[in-house]
């Protein structure tokens, strides 16, 4: 009875044990892990891939890095087989004018649908269940100019034994990582038993309420992180405007003038006048901002990609966080280490802000 009992254990220890090990990575913020992605990230510009091999941490080896597509993106594809383990790295802005005109052209779209790039190419997406679900016009064409090719390696080194990915962007490139994720999730082209964990590291809001919350769902239980430096400015853009019309369907709002027909005729007029001051101007401005970030931010990017095709704009500018934030906050030591001297207004945005932020908030004893 003992052997039988000592068997069954270790059958029962083998094969849990195998299913164990055959996932390495885990959820929810791991400074290790962060400090290794700032350092592939790092690693992006101004190296060849000799050179970046020569620097990585660890067992990485980069096997993939992407031509420049769309308004000048690119990414990385690392492997480490040691830990079986793939990271995409995706850049963020890389200084040229057309770089930065993704950012500005903030329009937000519908998160599912279609975007012609050109008279032969289309990209059909779906970012989220909910139809009230917008994003960032710039970064979802910086996404599907990209993700064919990011489809396509994933593929390819899954058949080699890859089923496990983390997906890390800063600046831009976190933006575009939230969008890669959700893409990655209704994709029908890519297998099911995937896990993918996503750093998105002083990341701008990639989308509205009801994107964040599906991005947030799906990553949920510590998957999708959002990495913050307290003082750095980037994450809280694009402006953000919530009207009415950015509410769930049931709502107090939505029979408001109803509401107000109701009330005696003196009642009715004060509170529609009061009304009509608060609500008039905060829809005016959501217009405004979808025109010039939008519709007049569309004639600069037709010039870098000639062929693209306007998307449809919604009448939308709530802008708002996605992902489980990891606060890097300023301690002691820190302002004096990144002083603002009056023009640096990215000081505090840099891979070096955040790396030494992480050193200090997570010491190399704790990590």
């Amino acid at each position: 009875m003992m052997f039988r009992i000592s068997l069954v254990s270790f059958l029962f220890l083998f094969f849990t044990g195998n299913v164990l090990c055959a996932q390495h990575l885990a959820p929810h913020f791991d400074p290790r892990e962060y400090h290794e992605l700032l350092d592939l990230t790092s690693l992006q510009r101004d190296t060849s891939l000799e050179q970046s091999n020569a620097k990585a941490p660890g067992n990485f080896r980069i096997v993939y890095r992407s031509p420049e597509v769309g308004l000048k993106n690119r990414w990385d594809l690392w492997i480490n087989r040691s830990r079986s383990l793939g990271v995409i790295s995706i850049r963020g802005t890389n200084g040229t004018s057309t770089s930065w005109l993704e950012n500005f052209y903030a329009g937000m779209i519908s998160a599912k649908g279609t975007l012609q790039l050109n008279d032969s190419t289309t990209f059909n997406y779906k970012l989220a269940d909910d139809d009230k679900a917008f994003v960032h016009a710039g970064w979802l064409l910086g996404l599907a100019a990209m993700a064919p090719g990011m489809v396509q390696q994933i593929n390819r080194y899954y058949q080699e034994g890859i089923h496990e990915f983390i997906i890390f962007g800063h600046s831009q490139g976190g933006a575009i990582a939230f969008l890669a994720r959700s893409y990655f999730q209704y994709l029908d082209g890519l297998p099911k038993d995937i896990v993918f964990k996503t750093y998105c590291s002083a990341a701008p809001k990639p989308g509205n309420l009801f994107y964040a919350y599906d991005y947030d769902y799906i990553t949920r239980d510590g998957w999708g992180i959002r990495i913050v430096n307290g003082r750095d400015w980037v994450p809280e853009v694009p402006f953000s405007i919530q009207t009415p019309t950015d509410f769930n369907t049931i709502n107090p709002f939505a029979n408001i003038k109803k509401a107000f027909r109701q009330q005696k005729f003196p009642v009715r007029v004060a509170l529609s006048y009061i009304y009509g001051r608060l609500n008039r101007p905060a829809r005016r401005a959501s217009r405004r901002f979808q025109r010039v970030l939008g519709k007049m931010a569309y004639g600069r990017v037709k010039k870098a990609v000639p062929e693209y095709n306007r998307p449809v704009f919604v009448n939308s500018h709530n802008y708002t966080p996605a992902g489980t934030p990891v606060i890097l906050y300023p301690v002691k030591g820190y302002d004096e280490k990144f002083p603002f001297d009056g023009k640096n207004i990215f000081v505090h945005h840099s891979l070096n802000a955040y790396r030494w932020l992480l050193e200090h908030v997570y010491p190399t004893s704790e990590r």
